[in-house]
């Protein structure tokens, strides 16, 4: 299984939420760079970050922070946060990224989906998040009539092959990840799923390993000192 520890970006710094909710933010990091580096020494492959302020307000504020972990991290880089059009996504690819995240776009415009998986493949994937089951947009601040698996099932349709799905209620949280859900989910389809929100041991980890998940994001039980990142990785790739 794939782990990808997170970088969630606000006005340059590393920071986390709370199950979603931009009044409870903690800074972690000055500079994302050098938290990147850490996770690289780690032996991690994949870096997954976001840009808070773009998924909130559906813009890059942090394009030029994002293009220097690209640069300079050493590992493979996905993105999501305000990626609301073609060019958005382009631009991104074209700075390096790996995988470029959907959200609020795969919402409101599935053509949208539809054409840049025509034309970019395997380094396009939609984020799910979910909250009470149904999906929610704009930085999780507004919550639609969508179903976790219907949802799934169109972006399936529409020839999306990666899906990040985070369960908001257990964001943050340090709770434990929701192995029912993406048991649930992993049944039902054939794309690759990574599981975010939650996860805060090596025995999550070890869960979500083994119900078959292409992989698992570890965010804020990385910034506490829960988990080791070099055993997490090995947990993963038992």
């Amino acid at each position: 299984m794939l782990l990808l520890p997170a970088i969630d970006l606000y006005d340059g710094r590393a920071v986390r939420l709370t199950r979603g909710d931009y009044a409870q933010m903690t800074v972690y990091d000055d500079d994302p760079t050098a938290r990147a580096r850490v996770f690289s020494a780690s032996g991690a492959h994949w870096l997954h970050v976001v840009d808070l302020e773009g998924a909130r307000d559906g813009t890059t504020p942090n394009f030029d922070c994002i293009a220097r972990l690209i640069a300079t991290s050493g590992m493979s880089v996905e993105i999501g946060g305000g990626i609301r059009d073609a060019d958005t996504a382009r631009r991104y690819i074209d700075a390096g990224a790996a995988r470029v995240i959907l959200g609020t776009a795969a919402v409101a415009s599935p053509e949208l989906v539809a054409r840049l998986t025509a034309e970019l493949g395997e380094k396009i994937a939609v984020g799910v998040d979910l909250r009470d089951g149904r999906v929610a947009v704009k930085g999780w601040t507004e919550t639609t009539d969508l179903a976790a698996l219907d949802f799934c099932l169109e972006l399936e349709a529409l020839g999306v092959k990666t899906v990040i799905c985070t369960d908001i209620s257990k964001d943050g949280l340090l709770s434990g990840a929701n192995i029912k859900l993406y048991g649930s989910l992993s049944q039902r389809l054939t794309l690759s799923l990574i599981a975010s929100g939650g996860v805060s041991s090596l025995a999550d980890i070890a869960a979500l390993r083994d119900i078959g998940l292409y992989g698992a994001i570890l965010g804020k039980a990385l910034y506490e000192g829960r988990i080791d990142l070099a055993e997490a990785l090995k947990t993963a790739r038992a």
